[in-house]
């Protein structure tokens, strides 16, 4: 959706090009920043902008001496659009003043009207995100640091030899200690690649980390309800509101990942590798060669997935949803009566403009690969989270979704009839990810929550007998 604004200074005349500019601009004022004019002030362009945002189609108001067209659609076609833009900038004044008659004109009653009276409600709530969002401009970590600071609040009063001692007896995850900067574990692991994946990141920056100790949480699930007092500090790479976990980066984004046959035999990983690829295809398949089905393959962890996959049975030019095999399909029944759909490769996701994320057992891995198709990704529900999930703003990079999808088909209209708006978002998600979620982005975190996590513990560590010192593996190179 774009705005397109004629700026006309009080003292121009009609005929003179100066003073006189069309310009072609969003409903979000971030993107005038730099523009003359673009100032706070009442008469600034930002100001005018909002202002045209919130306007009905065919609409036209004078403001503060200027003329804005607001709301008005990009043409369907490339080359309608570049006519329309030719004839706004370059045609004759008298061409333009009436084109500006014609809009000044109110709009007939009908499809169009109705059109934008339906889809208001999500114009509106997309214009208070954006006006409500503070983007994270920083390149380093810092855009989570609010996230480290929320889960450690719980251990502000300090942590105990005890209460350590307790943590470890419990095996809630696996021990590990960080002493004159080498690494060392207990010898049990339950998942040993996922240890692995954990261990990369930790010797990555262990040369600048002081002396600790802390309990890694493995397993898919958190471990500490809120119920629970004292609470104690176990980490884990998701929870919900639930929880007092302390959240880090998963294993995923070096190794230990789900292992999906054919595609992915040794398990999902590589962060950065993976990254090249959809950025890759991404391009392949840019917003207008998509297809407009929305899109899910993935296995039934999860019966919130459900509705999508029986909406698709019914209407599957809306959407394309099947279930596949994990390592606990039995039979169809674990596929809703239905064979189980072959797995598909990541990156053939970006062929679609509507991509969709649902929890698993907890979050679900995908979410962040989803965004660098530069698809629309639509999130089914809030409760679990990652490190990263808060930075991540519904409406700004992606379209929430109800948990029990009861206004997912209301949404999906509301996308295809609204083509443009539909591509911001998705850019906005994708340029979030590319930005703020690289490698150094999952080590700095680590860095930086080990060290604030390390002011909290009130004792010396000291070496346990038994454990082994924990040492680099070979790179591993494979996705």
């Amino acid at each position: 959706m774009h705005i397109y604004v004629y700026i006309k200074s009080a003292s121009s005349a009609p005929n003179k090009r100066a003073g006189q500019r069309l310009i072609a601009c969003t409903a979000f004022p971030e993107k005038l920043r730099g523009l003359p004019g673009s100032g706070p002030g009442p008469g600034g362009r930002a100001a005018l902008c909002r202002h045209c945002a919130g306007l009905p189609s065919a609409h036209v108001v004078r403001l503060l001496g200027h003329l804005c067209a607001g709301l008005r659609f990009r043409p369907r076609s490339s080359r309608e659009s570049a006519v329309e833009r030719q004839a706004m900038e370059l045609g004759a004044p008298s061409q333009l003043w009436l084109w500006l008659l014609l809009l000044l004109l109110p709009p007939v009653p009908g499809r169009e009207k109705e059109s934008d009276s339906k889809w208001k409600v999500f114009i509106d709530q997309i214009n208070r995100a954006l006006e409500n969002y503070e983007p994270c401009s920083s390149s380093d970590c810092s855009c989570y640091h609010g996230v480290i600071e929320e889960d450690l609040t719980p251990f502000r009063g300090g942590i105990s030899r005890k209460m350590m001692a307790e943590v470890v007896r419990r095996k809630l995850g696996t021990h590990y200690q960080i002493i004159k900067n080498k690494l060392y574990r207990e010898s049990d692991c339950m998942f040993p690649s996922r240890c692995s994946g954990v261990e990369h990141f930790i010797l990555e920056v262990i040369g600048r980390l002081p002396d600790m100790e802390m309990v890694i949480n493995v397993r898919d699930y958190p471990q500490v309800p809120k119920w629970m007092e004292p609470a104690i500090p176990i980490f884990s790479f998701s929870k919900t509101s639930e929880y007092h976990d302390i959240m880090y980066p998963a294993w995923t984004f070096w190794e230990g990942g789900p292992a999906v046959w054919p595609i992915y035999p040794t398990g999902l990983g590589r962060w950065d590798l993976f990254r090249e690829d959809l950025v890759r295809s991404a391009a392949q398949w840019p917003w207008k060669k998509k297809n407009s089905t929305a899109y899910f393959r993935g296995s039934r962890t999860s019966p919130e997935r459900d509705p999508l996959i029986l909406l698709s049975r019914k209407n599957p030019k809306l959407v394309d949803a099947e279930y596949t095999k994990n390592q606990a399909w039995k039979s169809m029944k674990d596929t809703l009566g239905k064979p189980a759909a072959k797995d598909v490769h990541l990156v053939d996701h970006c062929k679609y403009k509507y991509l969709f994320n649902f929890r698993g057992v907890a979050a679900s891995f995908r979410f962040k690969h989803l965004f660098l198709c530069g698809s629309l990704v639509f999130h089914v529900g809030d409760e679990w989270l990652e490190f990263f999930y808060p930075q991540l703003k519904p409406w700004v990079h992606y379209v929430p979704v109800k948990t029990d999808l009861s206004n997912v088909q209301e949404l999906l209209q509301f996308v295809k009839a609204n083509d443009d708006v539909a591509q911001e978002i998705a850019e906005r998600g994708s340029q979030f990810i590319l930005n703020h979620l690289k490698m150094d982005d999952i080590t700095c975190y680590w860095e930086n929550l080990l060290t604030e996590y390390s002011k909290f513990l009130s004792y010396n560590v000291t070496r346990r007998k038994g454990y082994n010192q924990i040492v680099p593996n070979l790179l591993k190179t494979e996705l």
